[in-house]
């Protein structure tokens, strides 16, 4: 962390060495953790307190209305406060703390966030990529594969070769929590990953990972945004192009086509269902529109 020594930094390294050893969580999960705790460091240093047992109800209040004067969206600011939580709930564990100062402080309301999203037409302009350059037909692919599986970006990098099956057109990914999910491909995307992995040779012949870097190593996340932003740009998609929105695009449109929202839960890996629901505020000018062409009250009569 960079700030100055304090016992403020020392503890919160000693939690950070916790998640990492005895909780075994995923780096991301740790450096998120790592952040959010920095963040809170810096601001109680900034306000003269310098040791965890000094910090009360009040100063997490400060903490909580700097974070929103320095303009953190509400759904941050929960993350921050639970991170806060967290390690004052390990810090009572250990006996530094009689109490945790951030137990009854509410976590602010996050506002609804619709996804984004991508109509049919703009996803099969993205992925018409005609390109026989073997890093061209590595992106079409990751696309295919992203946009046909509905996959997270982590999930997507995180692939090894025994982690497909081509014969049986399936894939089974590490989720969140370390839960595992099998899931389909799709006709199309099988065929690309066909031709990626015949030209992978060239870069990894040695490697596990399913997308590799021109350098022949597991590609990185930033360098999947990179590439899908490009492409984006190159096909003449309006809209920015990164991971997310095609795995939103992929919940849409599946929702829009089935109705099946409990299948669309299994196949995102949503732990919760309420979480996939959001999709369902996605789609109302879809059905308007599916309601105006087939209802027969739907169109307005002359009175």
């Amino acid at each position: 962390m960079n700030v100055p020594d304090s016992p403020l930094l020392t503890q919160a390294d000693a939690f950070l060495r916790y998640l990492r050893v005895e909780r075994q969580l995923s780096p991301l999960t740790q450096s998120s953790y790592a952040h959010q705790l920095q963040a809170v460091i810096t601001i109680l240093s900034a306000s003269g307190i310098s040791d965890w047992r000094q910090l009360d109800a009040a100063g997490v209040r400060a903490v909580v209305a700097r974070s929103k004067r320095d303009g953190l969206q509400s759904s941050s600011l929960a993350l921050r406060l639970s991170a806060l939580r967290s390690f004052l709930d390990w810090m009572v564990s250990r006996g530094e703390l009689n109490a945790n100062p951030a137990k009854g402080i509410a976590t602010p309301r996050a506002g609804r966030h619709l996804p984004k999203n991508m109509d049919v037409d703009e996803v099969n302009r993205l992925l018409d990529i005609d390109e026989s350059d073997p890093l061209a037909v590595r992106d079409r692919t990751m696309l295919e594969v992203m946009y046909g599986a509905g996959l997270r970006l982590a999930e997507l990098v995180g692939l090894d070769l025994g982690h497909i099956d081509l014969d049986s057109g399936e894939v089974w990914v590490m989720g969140k929590g370390s839960k595992e999910r099998r899931l389909p491909l799709g006709g199309t995307a099988v065929t690309w990953l066909n031709r990626w992995l015949a030209l992978r040779e060239i870069y990894a012949p040695d490697d596990d990972a399913v997308f590799v870097s021109s350098l022949g190593k597991r590609i990185s996340m930033r360098n999947v945004q990179k590439r899908f932003a490009e492409w984006g740009v190159k096909q003449g998609v309006n809209s920015h192009i990164n991971p997310h929105k095609l795995r939103h695009s992929f919940a849409t449109h599946l929702l829009e086509s089935s109705g099946d929202l409990r299948a669309v839960q299994e196949l995102l890996g949503h732990a919760n269902l309420t979480t996939t629901q959001i999709y369902t505020h996605l789609d109302f000018q879809h059905l308007a529109s599916v309601y105006d062409a087939a209802h027969p009250r739907a169109k307005r009569g002359k009175s």
